[in-house]
């Protein structure tokens, strides 16, 4: 009698859903594309959604190890590395968009065009430095290379911190009326590298161990006992 396959876990779950999750944009962006659901500028929309998700999942990629020290859900270690190779997927295809919509689709590969598109545009310069520091992290993400490099491993991908920050300088320089958005992602942004801190880490899990669990009430003190009365027996 055949044996039924093992059930997946909660770890495993949550890697299917990682997975699909990360994939369900881009196959949003692909149905948009061929039922006509873009913009009036689709270029424009595509470069606006590829770069969004990209900030989503490098957010929820740097969020998984604070998740995992201050609450312990080790779930969180193993959805750390795809989140960041999805993250990359989505910087990549928005460096295609607008690389193929600036230089190949409308005015051509000239040096007065490279100068007005890339040169004379400082969010430009920022994001295209915060993808050439993503290039070698997700070259590197594997664990064949996580053991040739050793302790430089660390090191290097110590990087993906300054990439974060340059990708949200560029989103604020990219706005150019209401910045309330790309400044509210650069809060975030902030305080999960704060986190890492060992300071500010263990402030943070001496506040956590003080509140109250959900679902246990605190055990109720009980009242000061009255002091036992003396009796004085005449002599």
């Amino acid at each position: 009698m055949p044996t039924m396959p093992p059930r997946p876990g909660k770890s495993q779950l949550l890697q299917i859903a990682t997975h699909v999750g990360a994939l369900l944009p881009l196959a949003w962006m692909v149905y948009a594309i061929f039922t006509d659901n873009l913009t009036v500028n689709p270029i424009q929309d595509l470069t606006f959604r590829t770069g969004k998700t990209a900030l989503v999942l490098l957010v929820l990629s740097l969020a998984c190890t604070p998740t995992y020290s201050l609450f312990k859900f080790r779930p969180a270690l193993n959805m750390r590395r795809p989140l960041g190779v999805y993250a990359f997927v989505y910087i990549a295809l928005h460096l295609t968009i607008f690389l193929f919509d600036n230089f190949f689709w409308a005015f051509g590969f000239t040096w007065e065009n490279l100068k007005t598109t890339i040169l004379e545009k400082r969010y430009v310069l920022v994001g295209f430095a915060a993808f050439l520091i993503f290039l070698p992290l997700a070259f590197t993400s594997t664990k064949g290379w996580q053991k040739r490099l050793g302790k430089n491993w660390k090191t290097l991908h110590k990087w993906v911190y300054l990439a974060d920050l340059l990708v949200i300088i560029h989103y604020i320089w990219l706005v150019k009326a209401d910045t309330t958005e790309p400044l509210a992602w650069g809060a975030g942004v902030l305080i999960l590298l704060a986190l890492r801190l060992p300071l500010i880490k263990k402030g943070a899990q001496t506040l956590l161990a003080r509140l109250p669990r959900p679902g246990k009430r605190p055990t109720p003190k009980s009242p000061p006992r009255e002091p036992a009365s003396v009796k004085l027996t005449e002599p």
